[in-house]
């Protein structure tokens, strides 16, 4: 197939064509969780929107290595400069080691991920693990006159690097923007310009987690391990780094000024950064009180919930937005997509159990290019979906002897479909109890069409009439055919 996949680079601030550097081969970098809590609905956006993106590129022929790291250490406040690391304010709590807390929380995350049907990166490295990586990046920079050190830290020389390089150049920040809008935190008289951001950290004594280093012992910043994880596991060069839009200043910013001043040249060709969910047109917060986890969307348990929703439910409202849009979370968008999701889903079984009828009168032809140009447009995710509903709208004709089908455009319904709304989408039909209460609903509703038959056979109008009434009253629509009575649920 020719390559049309176009991709939004944030750096260039355009749509440009998907070229890897080193084709067939993709080295694709997303900024994973902070693992000191569950995983929430601002994890479950970028961890959806790569994995499409994953499997896409997989599907177009591309040999894919998808890293995706966990933060584990170091991760301290909104600068990464100053502030608590959470991981060891969550242990000293507790009172337990900060690695529990990580090993918690890790398999909690890859959990829910496996509920939302995310598919596993290639490689999952760890900040802790790689220390070693970062303390040489560090080391590197220095050498090369683009950082310092004071007090047993060390310090990205902005003012420096932004003279001979460009400082903002994804954000689109200038220095003095960044020099006007950087707060005063404890710890800046270390430093010599207050936008000077911490590649290691001399560790107080009250914090938990150190490691030895030619400066003191310390941490590293939280920008660091990036740079250094990318390019041990993608090389000095690769293809696409992706993340919220919320990382795109500082962390991402700072990890462009980093690879830069190491190795004196960008090391991503392609940034692709998802848009925020808001929540009633309100950031998501814990101070806020409209911190939802995902556990809590699972189970209905928040007091801003009005039901439970489904993994998939989640995962189908997300994709119904472009990944570059705002997405805004109520009760009422949430039971639309599980009303829209379950539509695709019984077109499907409905796909499933029908045969060729003669010359094809329903529009499905152009199916798969449709939903292949969709894609191919940075990835429009929402369009796709409009178009397997048009799919949906055709296969209920079909279903209904509106309309007629060849056995060769049946064949390739079925396979687009599957491949659009399974294979790249990642929708699944969804086990547990909400199945099974659906499968339990359709053996009493086939109870009550079988004693409507018997009603029918005894010319008792009145009972079949009354069966048909009441079920269709309840959203069931029974449809009488040469066959038999067939039944559908309208929801």
């Amino acid at each position: 197939m020719e390559n049309k996949f176009m991709i939004y680079n944030t750096l260039s601030r355009k749509k440009e064509l998907f070229e890897p550097l080193n084709a067939p081969n993709v080295g694709l970098y997303v900024c994973g969780p902070t693992v000191y809590g569950p995983a929430h609905l601002g994890h479950a956006r970028p961890a959806i929107t790569f994995d499409v993106l994953f499997r896409y590129l997989q599907n177009l022929g591309y040999k894919v290595r998808y890293v995706r790291n966990i933060t584990d250490v170091g991760h301290l406040e909104h600068d990464a400069d100053e502030g608590e690391d959470k991981i060891a304010k969550k242990a000293r709590l507790e009172q337990i080691e900060p690695m529990e807390v990580v090993q918690q929380y890790t398999l909690h995350y890859h959990k829910v991920m496996d509920a939302l049907n995310v598919l596993p990166p290639s490689i999952e490295p760890h900040a802790s693990g790689h220390i070693i990586e970062q303390i040489e990046l560090v080391k590197e920079i220095l050498d090369n006159g683009f950082a310092y050190e004071s007090q047993g830290s060390v310090y990205f020389d902005v003012a420096k690097y932004d003279k001979a390089h460009k400082y903002g150049i994804l954000s689109g920040r200038n220095l003095d923007d960044v020099l006007n809008t950087t707060r005063e935190l404890d710890g800046q008289d270390e430093k010599r310009n207050p936008a000077d951001f911490a590649l290691w950290k001399c560790a107080q004594p009250e914090h938990i987690m150190r490691w030895p280093s030619p400066w003191s012992n310390g941490f590293p910043g939280w920008h660091c391990e990036c740079t250094a994880m990318g390019r041990k596991y993608l090389g000095e060069q690769f293809d696409i780094h992706g993340g919220g839009m919320d990382l795109v200043f500082p962390h991402h910013e700072c990890e462009i000024a980093q690879g830069m001043a190491a190795m004196g040249h960008n090391v991503v060709k392609y940034w692709m950064h998802n848009n925020m969910i808001t929540i009633n047109g309100t950031k998501m917060g814990k101070s806020l009180g409209n911190f939802i986890t995902l556990d809590e969307f699972f189970n209905g348990s928040h007091k801003l919930l009005t039901q439970a929703y489904t993994p998939m439910t989640i995962r189908f409202f997300i994709l119904q937005a472009h990944y570059r849009s705002t997405v805004d979370f109520s009760n009422e968008a949430l039971q639309a997509a599980e009303k829209g999701m379950q539509r695709l889903l019984e077109a499907y079984k409905t796909l499933g159990g029908l045969v060729a009828t003669g010359e094809t009168t329903v529009d499905v032809k152009e199916l798969r290019n449709k939903c292949y140009d969709a894609m191919n447009d940075d990835m429009n995710t929402a369009q796709v979906i409009s178009h397997l509903f048009d799919a949906s709208r055709a296969i209920n004709q079909l279903a209904d002897k509106k309309a007629t089908i060849s056995e060769a455009d049946l064949a390739e319904l079925k396979e687009v479909f599957h491949l659009f709304a399974f294979d790249i989408l990642g929708l699944r039909e969804e086990q547990g109890s909400n199945s099974a209460r659906e499968e339990a609903f359709g053996k009493v509703v086939d109870m009550l069409l079988q004693q409507r038959q018997v009603a029918k056979a005894n010319k008792d109008w009145a009972t079949s009439d009354k069966i048909r009434d009441e079920l269709a009253a309840l959203g069931f629509e029974v449809k009488d055919g040469k066959d038999g009575a067939t039944w559908r649920l309208n929801r």
